[in-house]
């Protein structure tokens, strides 16, 4: 298994004058480290679990390409975009300039969004639930043929409606940027991930929740005549000894995660400045885990 880390704090000590460089050093860091992946929070409002609405929140997108500036290895991704943030051709566009900037490495990660302050307080549309999804699903068409250079538009969806579906340049990576779809949804999320997605992201609270789930999305799998194996599995790591530096703790959580596929475990460290903290604990967890295969 590979390591990942999720910056999701941006509280640093010395401020927003500090961030600038503390995310080059954590990109730095991460890379010497051996990590696979990096992802920031898309949100407008920090989280309440992290400080709330008052708490220091960096825009995804920005924030992605700086550290594409300061790095040359590590796969870079939000975790995830809400679909309700960004229309959808602006979307691809975003996620197309961030591959072609980076030399091919971004994913673009999505859900269905569901922080209803950030959008009542930012004065963002926040649909129902189950149109949230309909907005999913025909954003990851969209983005789909805005990345098929073959087909320009215009498209025609219930929500969404494009005149010419124009992507220029073309993203570096092939076919595509890679779509990692977040959240582990049975009826839904899942059932879009085998229909669309080449990655999927799970939070799950134990080894035996996190079988069900791919069980499930082999299900789905099946009935979309998808090859199970051809999606890359990683999981959210948001337990305590991520946090605290207790890899012995770690590595007892996620054990069994090499057994069920997973490819990529991403450590969501609740720290304002995680470069230190890469230093002392990522690079001895990705040896670590590169032993659990």
């Amino acid at each position: 298994m590979r390591v990942g880390v999720h910056i999701n704090r941006f509280d640093h000590p010395g401020g927003g004058p500090a961030l600038g460089a503390e995310l080059a050093a954590a990109g730095a860091a991460a890379e010497v480290a051996g990590v696979s992946w990096l992802s920031v929070m898309d949100h407008y409002f920090q989280m309440e679990f992290n400080g709330g609405a008052e708490a220091p929140m960096l825009e995804a997108y920005t924030t992605l390409g700086y550290l594409a500036a300061h790095t040359s290895t590590v796969r870079l991704g939000a975790l995830v975009t809400g679909v309700t943030y960004r229309r959808p051709g602006l979307l691809a566009k975003i996620a197309t300039t961030l591959d072609v900037l980076s030399g091919g490495r971004a994913t673009l990660g999505i859900g269905a969004a569901w922080y209803d302050r950030e959008h009542h307080g930012l004065g963002v549309p926040y649909p129902p639930l189950a149109e949230r999804f309909e907005r999913l699903e025909e954003t990851l068409r969209i983005c789909l043929q805005m990345w098929d250079p073959e087909d320009n538009g215009p498209f025609e969806g219930r929500h969404y409606r494009l005149a010419e579906t124009l992507c220029v340049p073309a993203p570096v990576s092939t076919p595509h940027p890679e779509i990692m779809i977040g959240g582990g949804g049975e009826k839904k999320t899942l059932r879009l991930v085998a229909r669309y997605a080449d990655a999927c992201n799970v939070i799950p609270s134990s080894a035996e929740e996190l079988r069900h789930k791919l069980e499930v999305l082999r299900g789905h799998c099946e009935s979309a005549g998808r090859d199970y194996d051809s999606i890359r599995k990683t999981v959210a790591y948001t337990g305590e000894p991520a946090t605290t530096g207790d890899l012995d703790g770690f590595l007892r959580d996620v054990e069994g995660y090499s057994k069920l596929g997973i490819d990529t475990v991403i450590l969501c460290p609740r720290l304002g400045a995680t470069s230190a903290w890469m230093e002392r604990f990522t690079a001895p967890a990705v040896e670590r885990l590169a032993g659990l295969d």
